[in-house]
């Protein structure tokens, strides 16, 4: 018997041994490129284009982020970027719910019916061109609605909630409610909310996360420039190597055009990223709970 425990001590010294390498491995592929990217935006534009940056910044200097705040469309796209990305996950979350809800309760007439069409849009949609009528003819083009309204619901957020209800909230406390005199709209805000704190979390960083990165709706629906998402304009910078010749003179003699370009391009990949870097620790200890419950079949 002893032989037996000393044996499985063994074994499992040996599989924690083996898990930790293999974890450390995907920790260093996942974490490279990142501390690379912000390694290179603080490096001089000479040091990135020769490729002597690896993994800590060459001739450190901050030019790359002194000519990212003073290109003229960079604040006006920030704070465009944020509009979006607060209304539109405002709208998003409150849809969703709105949704879900109906959906998870026993007593709704026709949700199956309802489920099916929602699953349907997911296979199958009307595509570019009616899209880009439709939002012409409800008059949204060139305004900050058709970067918000066209996603404003997501069926993937909807299913997930619809399971976390049913699994989460029991119908005896729906009952419970109702006996104490409580409509369906008193106890979605003041029982089914606070007890969603959860799935509520993971649809609100999906949704903020879709919001801050979409730049394709922007690119087919906005023409004016001041209208433009902070994606768009790393677009521009990065693929159509659309660079403000004032940042060239702003920079003196330091860089020419192609360094300058890829110094742009590292330190605009940390400006755009950083927001939601910020905001996912806040709602980090939430988000696996959430998918977890969210994704049992229901």
């Amino acid at each position: 018997m002893e032989q037996a425990n000393i044996r499985e001590a063994s074994n499992d010294r040996w599989f924690n041994v083996i898990n930790y390498t293999v974890l450390t491995l995907f920790l260093i592929i996942v974490m490279y490129p990142l501390v690379f990217i912000v390694s290179a935006s603080f490096s001089s534009p000479d040091a990135v284009i020769s490729g002597k940056v690896w993994l800590w910044p060459v001739q450190p200097t901050l030019d790359g982020y002194e000519a990212v705040f003073k290109h003229k469309l960079i604040w006006s796209s920030f704070r465009n970027s944020v509009i979006y990305t607060v209304l539109g996950t405002v709208i998003n979350v409150a849809l969703t719910i709105m949704a879900a809800y109906p959906l998870a309760r026993r007593d709704l007439y026709g949700k199956n019916a309802v489920m099916l069409l929602l699953v349907f849009t997911t296979m199958f949609s009307g595509g570019l061109i009616p899209s880009y009528l439709l939002v012409k003819d409800l008059g949204m083009l060139n305004t900050i609605w058709s970067m918000i309204l066209p996603g404003a619901m997501s069926v993937f957020n909807v299913i997930i909630t619809r399971t976390y209800f049913k699994t989460t909230i029991p119908e005896e406390l729906l009952e419970a409610a109702q006996l104490d005199g409580c409509n369906d709209f008193k106890f979605v805000w003041n029982v089914v909310i606070p007890l969603s704190g959860p799935i509520i979390a993971v649809i609100t960083l999906y949704s903020a996360v879709g919001y801050w990165n979409q730049y394709f709706n922007a690119l087919i629906y906005l023409k004016q420039p001041s209208l433009y998402p902070l994606q768009l304009v790393l677009r521009e910078i990065l693929v159509q190597n659309e660079v403000d010749p004032g940042m060239l003179s702003d920079l003196g003699q330091e860089a020419n055009r192609e360094g300058l370009r890829a110094l742009l391009k590292y330190s605009l990949i940390v400006v755009s990223s950083l927001p939601l870097m910020m905001i996912y620790p806040f709602v980090q200890k939430h988000f696996v709970k959430g998918v977890m419950i969210g994704s049992l079949k229901g």
